[in-house]
């Protein structure tokens, strides 16, 4: 599966509040990230989870143009003891469980090794396309 929003926690929820007049949903009190090796797939749970288990929280700021990006302190993760290639990054609204929200691939592949830390400087999230 291609990264991207969840069908089911995301994606229908939104179609159905802009075509059928359903309710908005309470929203997450916050959206937490987790590493992944390779795509999360389409629950975000594939076997394809990094070894650092951690969903540190991410904080954004206020959408504009149909944009919104990180704000806050930058998520950091500190590996345990493996060697291995982050690819992905998947987004919840749960800290060790809950839904899966929707899943995004690194603009590189970055390297992995024993005591190394990640942080996710930057990113944004966008729908598009948007009516000029």
């Amino acid at each position: 599966m291609a990264d991207g929003l969840s069908a089911v926690n995301c994606a229908n929820k939104w179609l159905n509040i802009l075509a059928s007049g359903t309710a908005f949903p309470s929203p997450p009190a916050a959206l937490y990230m987790k590493l992944h090796t390779a795509g999360p797939g389409s629950a975000g749970t594939t076997s394809a989870a990094a070894g650092s288990t951690t969903r540190p929280t991410s904080g954004y700021g206020t959408p504009s143009g149909g944009s919104m990006s990180q704000t806050g302190t930058a998520p950091s993760w500190t590996n345990g003891g493996t060697s291995e290639t982050l690819t992905d990054i998947s987004v919840w609204d749960n800290a060790t469980a809950g839904n899966f929200i929707f899943s995004f691939q690194l603009t590189a592949s970055q390297s992995w090794v024993n005591t190394n830390t990640f942080t996710m400087t930057s990113y944004s999230l966008a729908l598009t396309p948007i009516a000029a």
